[in-house]
């Protein structure tokens, strides 16, 4: 993998690098959307420009891609680089941009830290780059292929045949392929982006979880409208998705991507648990569809948080499909309990007493707060961490240590 003389230098060179990533992130995207201002159309999300999240993403996959080649020169961090292809899969990277990003992000790290960017350190931090670019090249070549379609060409027009309220900032949406041809496949806990068009003519994209079996022809995104913060603006697509689109309309869809979905069917048997906070519920959902529309009799748990019944979306869908599975059981937790519910706890997740099957499969969803206590928990009940398998809504601003 890399190089004994590179991998010298950048040992030496991580700390300076790594204090360094958030201005040379912050520099880089400057520049390139200065230069490119088109990428900001249709690929990268301004919210999260603007938040700053996709900036502390790109800095922590370059960090802790560095740090896993030192850790082990002879592996590549495959769950790393797996989570990143799909992702940008699900936006259609295609492979000249890596030569666009490259250029940009190597003339930030040279302005950022000058005289130290001598040529051997720029030649081993090269090999860094293409190592991870050549590997996400790789991923997402055979993401496209195995979704049937060519590199960056992922779109497809879908008619929304239902709108239903789930909770007042909770919104579904039931699709269909408007071209009449076959839905393309999907696994539970997959996603799509669903590609807009905003006021100023500029496309914004998001991703949504299949919150229904991924199975037939019909597919359920469900949207939470994203409020401003004092951190982050409002969302524009969750709120256009709310604010502008009824039955009839059309929206543009990706092919579903992600890498963590229910295992495929010869690990039939093994329990399967779903924990989720929030929003986070949606994949687990689609999950539980999934599971009752193949019949299953596998052990199936349902552990969700939320503030109160009436904010539980899909709470009613969640109750019906764990009553078809007869091997699954739910329960629940609400900061305000109501009549709704009459069995659940009061309060925010607490997995004492909650009796987690052996071997079981974790699926785990939510704000990131919920998911870094959560996963805690579930660690101390004796799951290994390489079962626990989670989805970040958004750029990934959680890399947990999946050895630990």
């Amino acid at each position: 993998m890399l190089s004994a003389e590179s991998a010298a230098v950048v040992r030496a060179t991580l700390p300076a690098v790594a204090g360094a990533l958030d201005e040379i992130t912050t520099r880089f995207y400057g520049a390139m959307f200065r230069d490119r201002p088109e990428l900001l159309d249709g690929m990268f999300n301004r919210g999260n420009q603007a938040s700053g999240a996709q900036r502390r993403a790109l800095a922590g996959s370059i960090a802790g891609f560095a740090t896993a080649l030192l850790a082990d020169p002879d592996t590549r961090p495959d769950t790393l680089l797996d989570r990143i292809a799909h992702k940008h899969a699900a936006v259609g990277v295609t492979d000249d941009q890596y030569t666009i990003v490259h250029k940009y992000l190597f003339g930030a790290i040279a302005e950022v830290l000058g005289d130290a960017v001598t040529p051997g350190v720029a030649a081993a931090w090269d090999e860094v780059y293409w190592l991870m670019a050549g590997a996400l090249i790789g991923r997402e070549a055979r993401l496209y292929q195995d979704a049937g379609v060519e590199p960056g060409k992922i779109w497809r027009r879908w008619t929304v045949v239902e709108r239903r309220t789930e909770t007042p900032d909770v919104v579904s949406f039931v699709l269909r392929p408007a071209d009449g041809e076959p839905a393309p496949r999907a696994r539970a806990g997959q996603y799509v982006s669903v590609r807009v068009r905003l006021a100023d003519g500029v496309h914004q994209l998001r991703q949504y979880s299949l919150s229904s079996d991924p199975g037939g022809e019909l597919r359920r995104i469900t949207v939470k409208r994203v409020a401003a913060t004092d951190e982050a603006p409002e969302g524009e697509v969750s709120n256009l998705l709310h604010e502008g689109i009824a039955e009839g309309d059309e929206l543009t869809l990706s092919a579903p991507f992600g890498d963590v979905f229910l295992d495929d069917p010869s690990d039939a048997t093994r329990p399967v648990v779903l924990v989720s906070a929030g929003i986070g519920g949606t994949p687990m959902a689609g999950i539980l569809a999934h599971l009752t529309a193949l019949g299953s009799t596998r052990p199936v748990l349902v552990l969700h948080a939320d503030r109160s019944p009436a904010d539980h979306a899909l709470r009613t869908d969640t109750g019906e499909l764990v009553g078809q599975l007869p091997g699954a059981r739910a329960v629940f937790w609400y900061e305000r309990p109501g009549p709704e519910e009459p069995d659940a706890h009061e309060g925010l997740m607490n997995l004492a007493g909650i009796e987690i099957p052996e071997e079981a499969t974790v699926f785990l969803c939510g704000p990131l707060p919920f998911m870094r206590d959560a996963r805690t928990q579930l660690l101390r009940t004796g799951i290994p961490a390489r079962d626990i398998h989670y989805e970040v809504f958004g750029p990934d601003l959680w890399l947990p240590d999946t050895a630990a």
